[in-house]
């Protein structure tokens, strides 16, 4: 089994890859953000690297000796260069030679902020490096920190020999006044025993005097030259940064780098749909279509050339063929969350791709907090059912209109069942008339297609599911989460009902800035409802590039309702 699958995983995994590159590309502002911080970061590092100069020094040290020729003495061994490199990078060191410099006590500290000290491997050498504004000061601050770590370095080893003469010096004092004083008695003793053993005495501190003495003469033969300078600092002719243009560069290629893993990380935390398999994966359902952008507002199913019209008909076509759909031929057609026009849209284009097939379609709108179909559809009356003209109509029942055919052009005509607004919503939404009328889908070559309110702003959907139990979710991925898909999923399997699956679509950029602009002068609210918009009859055909004139929706932006 693992190598049936193998060759199709490794054949997944560059598709896996671009689908990856394609959804970091969502986040172009991220990316650009990055290049653009990175453009001024190398911008700024390449004029401030203009005026800046290095000067180096190098010196070689070495321990002191009175032999420098001697083969048993090792300096590497007596001397360590991560010690000897933080005594250069002292203060200490900068006191000298800003003192050596005639600067003052406050200049110290920005004085040794200018220096630099490494150690080339496996080498005495310390190489000082200063950078200065002015290639001349470089040079004269480079040469004057290195010679006040040589006298510092120096005046520490004399200050040590000091006190170790000091020690032998103190130590041959009492032994030789004893000698001297030993030597006067030897004179005044006769010849014998006791002579004898003041001779042996007087042997033993001559011994150790001889020993303390050679000490102090090799302590005093010592050079306590620390080091050598092998090269002195010079001004420099070129300045110490790497130049604007390659500063441009290479803050472009890390400007790069940070929008690219900027833009992965929003997208590992984004809480929306990323592709049309993660919409399929939240409501455990295909994505039985991707609109075009911007073509969820218009009735396009009549128009041959449309690339949208050829999207609504390959939905209605795998409907068709979906055996829990054909069974009963009842849709529910919802939106998650916001605005219902995005479903009111496919609803109304799918009965029309389905009264395109010879289907007897009824579409009906179960909004009754906010309906306005019937006015953005052009409509003519037609008889109402039978069942339907009872005179004894209850107070708040739906429907109490009469059927209504929408005229889609090439596509035929379906009839349309609007909404009404009524007091008791679930009351009407589950009556017997509502039932009768969702009844009609059962006779043969009938369809019924139903849009009502999102999933998670009121339960109306949640009250006809167990009757239409085919539900469609429409949802633009940029708009809703994954979590509320599956929200969504879950309401409706908990009520009875089946996700057929998902219709997803994008909004264009203008549409959405029309519908911010209409949202604050078209929104009313209305006495004990939600905010509704105020729609406005269509009285002209949308004219379409075709010349054919056909019925349309009245584009509606997403705040509209």
């Amino acid at each position: 089994m693992s190598e049936a699958h193998g060759p199709a995983r490794a054949e997944d995994e560059p598709e896996q890859l671009r689908e990856q590159f394609r959804q970091l590309l969502r986040y172009r502002w991220l990316i650009g953000s990055g290049v653009g911080v990175g453009l001024l970061g190398g911008a700024w590092l390449g004029v401030t690297g203009a005026d800046s100069y290095a000067a180096t020094t190098d010196i070689v040290l070495r321990a002191p000796t009175s032999d420098p020729f001697a083969p048993t003495l090792s300096s590497d061994k007596v001397l360590n260069m991560g010690s000897e490199r933080q005594t250069a990078l002292s203060r200490k060191v900068a006191e000298g030679a800003a003192e050596r410099l005639g600067m003052g006590v406050g200049e110290v500290d920005r004085l040794q902020r200018g220096l630099q000290v490494t150690n080339p491997p496996q080498t005495l050498v310390l190489h000082f490096t200063y950078t200065a504004s002015d290639p001349k000061e470089a040079a004269r601050r480079a040469n004057a920190l290195t010679q006040a770590y040589i006298d510092l370095r120096k005046a520490q080893w004399e200050s040590v020999r000091g006190s170790m003469l000091k020690s032998l010096q103190g130590q041959l004092d009492p032994v030789a006044k004893q000698n001297d004083e030993l030597t006067k008695r030897l004179k005044a003793l006769p010849d014998g025993s006791a002579a004898d053993s003041a001779y042996a005495v007087q042997a033993n501190l001559l011994n150790r005097i001889t020993d303390l003495r050679s000490k102090i003469t090799s302590l005093k033969a010592l050079d306590m030259t620390p080091g050598n300078v092998i090269r002195n600092a010079t001004p420099p002719t070129a300045s110490d940064g790497p130049g604007l243009p390659l500063s441009l560069g290479l803050g472009g290629l890390v400007g790069v780098g940070l929008g690219l893993l900027g833009a992965w990380v929003r997208l590992v935390f984004d809480p929306a749909p990323r592709s049309a398999g993660d919409v399929a994966r939240a409501v455990r359902g295909p994505v039985l279509g991707v609109l075009p952008r911007g073509s969820a507002g218009a009735l396009v199913v009549g128009h041959t050339d449309s690339r949208a019209a050829e999207e609504y008909r390959s939905i209605a076509f795998r409907l068709a063929y979906d055996d829990r759909f054909a069974d009963r031929r009842r849709l529910l057609v919802v939106a998650p969350r916001g605005s219902m026009n995005s479903s009111i849209a496919v609803a109304v284009n799918l009965a029309a791709s389905f009264a395109e097939t010879g289907k007897n379609v009824l579409l009906v709108e179960a909004d009754l907090r906010g309906p306005s179909l019937s006015e953005r559809l052009e409509v003519t009356a037609a008889s109402r059912p039978r069942w339907s003209r009872t005179a004894d109509l209850s107070d708040g029942e739906w429907p109490s209109q009469d059927h209504l055919v929408v005229d889609a052009g090439g596509s035929g005509t379906f009839g349309l069942v609007p909404g009404e607004r009524v007091l008791n919503v679930p009351r009407a939404l589950t009556s017997a008339r509502t039932t009768r009328l969702i009844a009609e889908a059962e006779d043969p070559g009938a369809a019924l297609v139903v849009v009502a309110p999102p999933v998670l702003a009121y339960a109306d959907a949640l009250a006809l599911v167990d009757r239409v139990d085919g539900v469609l979710i429409v949802c633009d991925p940029r708009t809703v989460h994954r979590a509320d898909l599956v929200r969504v999923r879950e309401l409706i399997v908990g009520a009875g009902g089946t996700v057929l699956g998902a219709v997803t679509h994008t909004e264009s950029r203008r549409a959405e800035a029309g519908a911010a602009a209409r949202r604050g002068r078209r929104t009313r609210r209305t006495e004990g409802g939600p905010a509704v918009p105020e729609v406005r009859p269509r009285t002209d055909p949308e004219r379409h590039g075709d010349g054919s004139d056909t019925v349309a929706l009245r584009t509606v932006g997403s705040g509209d309702r």
